[in-house]
Formats: structure tokens, C-alpha cells, sequence
């Protein structure tokens, strides 16, 4: 998906659309291209899982457009922007650690926020010169509705605590049947699928050992008592799921075109 803000913002600007985590997605699923918004500029054909690829097209695309190759230097400045957590900042040092051979210049986490300013420039490419500006990621001030926040919630790019680990997990579960991916099933040796949260997040805790202990004020005096962890059990369901131990995603994308 893509924030429909930043497209307008983009306008006529030469842009590429990087499709991240395909490893994570049905390979049934059909290619997508890339599309450069230069003046005139139609489809430049799909990036497919190389990233070998996208600094010849940025430059091609800048080269291609007069409004923006002004510069007597072939020397590239390029922002890269998205929702939070689609691996900005991992896109970044990939082509770092393949054009220059250099180490990761930009900090990456599993959640969103990681990146919380706009950064200096980047070098990620020695000729042609090309620079990367990493920024925080951004999502539109109002979502179209609560299915869409859901969808971004359990592709981390809503942090977990602002919507609640129990109910994502209970609507992944629900979005998981709703599909017919019974990955999970077989994953955590549940004897068959089951649309009950709370038979799941139980089968979890117990597999992976998940308890925590709780005082219980009785009669005598406080008593502490071994119970299972629903919240961390819900954590950890929500964990295999962004990891791809519950199936690959075929799920309906995200309408944010």
C-alpha cells in the first residue's frame, strides 16, 4: 500500500515504488510494477526481489527528466518515504552494504518509530554519487475506516499498545480463518482451527510457557499463583504471524493505492 497524502504530495516529481518484505507475500500473487511520475512517464517494468536494480532506474528517471537534471555534477539527492515500518531504513543500508561494501548507517527495529527525524544525507553509491535521506515513516491523520487501522496495526505500522495485543490477535485470528490459512493450526499443534481467541492464546501460553505469577489476597494472608499469560501469548501469536511462521499473506492489500 501507500499513503495516498504522500502521492499527491509527489505530484509530477520522478518517484519509484519499492515493494519491501516479499518474502512475506503469496508468491501466487502477480508482480507489480513500478511506476515513474515523470513528465509523461508510464510503467518501468517490475523490481522484482533485487535491489540491484534501483539506483540505475532513479538514475534513469532523473536523467530523463529535464525539470529535474539540472545539475552540471550527476549527483543524487533522493527521500525516502512511506508508511512506518516497511523497511526504509533496512532498504537503505541494503544498498549501502551492496554499491559501497559499508556497514549500516541507519538504525532498524521491528516497530514503527525507530526513525523519528529526518536524517542527514546517506551515501549509498559511488557513481553514480547517490544519496539516500531516511525520514520518519507517515500515515494519513485519519484512516478510512477501523478495518484498514486494524490491517496496519498487525503489519506494524500502528504501535501494538495504542490498539491492544488482545484484540489484534483476535481479529488476525478471525482475518487467518476468514482466509482458509490454518498455518497456525499445525504451528502451535492446536488439535484443529478454532474462531475462540481465548482457546488459542491458552493453547499458546501453555507451548511456549508464557505464565506469569499474580497475588491473590485470600482469607490467610496474599498468596502467589502461577498463571498463564494471555497478553505475552497474544504478543508472541502477532510476532509469527509479521515473521511468516503462520503462512505466507494472501489477504486483500491494504487500500491505501
Amino acid at each position: 500500500g501507500r499513503n495516498p497524502m504522500l502521492q499527491e504530495a509527489l505530484g509530477i516529481r520522478p518517484h519509484v515504488l519499492v515493494l519491501n518484505k516479499m518474502d512475506l507475500a503469496d508468491p501466487r500473487q502477480q508482480p507489480v510494477s513500478t511506476r515513474g511520475a515523470g513528465a509523461g512517464q508510464g510503467p518501468v517494468g517490475p523490481l522484482q526481489d533485487s535491489a540491484r536494480s534501483i539506483v540505475p532506474l532513479v538514475a534513469k528517471l532523473i536523467d530523463s527528466s529535464p525539470r529535474y537534471h539540472r545539475a552540471e555534477n550527476a549527483e543524487y539527492s533522493i527521500m525516502v518515504i512511506g508508511v512506518p515500518n516497511v523497511g526504509k531504513s533496512s532498504l537503505i543500508n541494503s544498498l549501502r552494504r551492496l554499491h559501497l561494501r559499508k556497514g549500516k548507517a541507519t538504525a532498524v527495529g521491528g516497530e514503527p518509530g525507530v526513525t523519528k527525524a529526518v536524517l542527514t544525507r546517506i551515501q549509498v553509491c559511488e557513481t553514480p554519487l547517490m544519496y539516500l535521506v531516511d525520514t520518519p515513516g507517515v500515515l494519513p491523520p485519519k484512516l478510512g475506516d477501523v478495518e484498514t487501522g486494524m490491517k496496519l496495526a498487525l503489519c506494524g505500522a500502528i504501535r501494538d499498545h495504542l490498539v491492544g495485543e488482545d484484540i489484534m490477535a483476535d481479529y488476525l485470528l478471525y482475518t487467518l480463518n476468514r482466509q482458509q490459512q490454518f498455518g497456525y493450526v499445525q504451528h502451535y499443534g492446536l488439535p484443529e482451527a478454532s474462531d475462540d481467541i481465548g482457546h488459542v492464546l491458552k493453547h499458546v501460553a501453555l507451548i511456549l510457557g508464557k505464565t506469569q505469577k499474580v497475588k491473590v489476597l485470600t482469607g490467610t494472608g496474599n498468596v502467589n499463583v502461577t498463571m498463564l499469560n494471555y497478553s505475552a501469548a497474544a504478543y508472541e501469536f502477532l510476532r509469527a504471524f509479521r515473521a511468516g511462521r503462520l503462512g505466507k499473506v494472501h489477504a486483500p492489500a491494504v487500500p491505501l493505492p
